[in-house]
């Protein structure tokens, strides 16, 4: 009976990651896409002058990564139309209204953003539209970083796409990323699948529990089962080294994807509470629970302001 309940559970909460998305109702030049990540800028000396950069290059890049079922692989980085409820645009436009392209460059992720699940069997998997989404960031980022040699880094995420930039923000802070950690000014993962109390920064209220996929990494065996290709990678290691004290980690209380009950494999009791805090995950524009005073988008657009003008 326990492991009836136990599967009751995972299937819940695997809807919830692929699903939570679909209910959001918010209320308010050129790169390669696929390019591989860049080398390390620093020059020794004796090495020749860098090249002129561009006149086009920014001061600043803003990349945004949207959740699930709200980017898809063809859409316009500059002005996404696939989803005009995204989460996202709600931070990404406000920031665009403010600034010309020359100056802060606003790009967002396109890629599938898809969740392979037991009512969606026909969906690339979570595994691959995840490792889409990172390979094009990281193109996006050696590209800019390789042409416009002073432009820094801002990164804003929600759900799958927190997920995404929180694992280019661990490669980065560690030692492995397509940029130098000095170029990164800020990191804002909203919802994010793999947080962990006292691992970056929370602007918001304290909060119990961890985010899905370390809550299921001790049953992802179960996981694969149910849906295959939703590997539950559990923590990241090294967490956001040199990083750590500039990414942001937005998570509402009882948002299943980044505050579940560390327990969320063992019964029906947790499944059933899962299963009543789905409508959290579709509320970071309304609920005033998340960060006193303010809202989880509002806060970033101020946020993104701030660091933007820090010259």
């Amino acid at each position: 009976m326990r492991k009836a309940l136990t599967v009751v559970a995972v299937v819940l909460v695997l809807l919830l990651i692929g699903g939570s998305a679909i209910q959001w109702l918010r209320t308010a030049e050129n790169s390669p896409l696929g390019a591989a990540p860049g080398q390390d800028t620093e020059r020794t000396p004796g090495d020749e002058p860098l090249p002129q950069e561009p006149d086009w290059c920014p001061a600043v890049e803003v990349i945004s990564a949207p959740g699930t079922w709200e980017s898809s692989a063809t859409d316009d980085p500059f002005n996404p139309q696939a989803n005009p409820l995204s989460f996202m645009l709600s931070i990404t436009q406000p920031l665009q209204a403010a600034y010309d392209i020359n100056d802060v460059r606003v790009w967002t992720l396109p890629y599938t953003a898809q969740f392979q699940s037991v009512q969606s069997r026909g969906e690339m998997t979570y595994d691959d539209s995840r490792n889409e989404g990172t390979a094009k960031v990281n193109g996006e980022l050696a590209h800019i970083a390789n042409t416009c040699h002073s432009t820094e880094f801002i990164l804003a995420g929600f759900s799958q796409g927190a997920v995404i930039l929180g694992d280019v923000a661990n490669e980065i802070g560690t030692g492995h990323g397509a940029v130098p950690a000095d170029r990164v000014r800020g990191v804002a993962l909203i919802a994010d699948g793999r947080r962990e109390n006292g691992v970056g920064q929370n602007p918001g209220v304290e909060l119990g529990g961890i985010g899905a996929e370390i809550a299921l990494q001790p049953i992802d065996a179960l996981v694969q089962f149910i849906t295959p290709g939703a590997s539950m990678r559990g923590p990241r290691e090294g967490g956001f080294g040199a990083l750590d004290g500039v990414v942001q980690e937005i998570c509402a209380p009882s948002d299943a994807i980044c505050d579940a009950p560390q327990d969320i494999g063992n019964g029906l009791g947790r499944a059933q509470e899962l299963l009543a805090a789905n409508g959290v995950h579709a509320q970071y524009a309304s609920n005033g629970q998340v960060i006193p005073g303010t809202t989880a988008n509002q806060w970033v657009v101020d946020w993104a302001h701030g660091l933007i003008n820090q010259g």
